[in-house]
């Protein structure tokens, strides 16, 4: 298991990424992630860079994106990502009924995705290829 990086003892690069963190999330700390995954700088800042361009507004709202983040990492049993964009999902809007509807909707996309490949269920002609 790796030691977090202290962001008064990291590299420059390393601080630049977390200051970039910190401005953009508008937030007084990088998050416990963020300072694991400091003890690769390259990786830190492509997990960044990526997380900031995929997660940044665009066609969908940041709460529907906060929340899909959600759904996958529930699927994943990624408890720190539930605790995380869960938190997210939150500030952006997301209400105790949404939270019930979503977990609703993993638990049944979970539930069919695993009958229709156990079952082996040919793809019908209308959904396309």
């Amino acid at each position: 298991m790796t030691k977090p990086v202290d962001a008064r003892k990291a590299p420059r690069e390393v601080r630049a990424v977390f200051d970039d963190i910190k401005k953009t999330r508008n937030v007084p700390d990088v998050n416990n992630f963020w300072k694991h995954l400091a003890n690769d700088p390259k990786l830190l800042k492509r997990t960044w860079e990526s997380v900031k361009e995929t997660m940044a507004p665009g066609a969908l709202d940041p709460l529907t994106k906060e929340m899909l983040y959600l759904a996958v990492s529930v699927t994943n049993g990624c408890g720190y990502c539930i605790a995380s964009h869960g938190a997210a999902a939150r500030k952006a809007g997301m209400s105790e009924a949404m939270f019930g509807e979503l977990m609703a909707v993993v638990g049944m996309a979970n539930e069919t995705n695993r009958l229709a490949n156990g079952y082996r269920v040919p793809i019908d002609a209308a959904f396309g290829k």
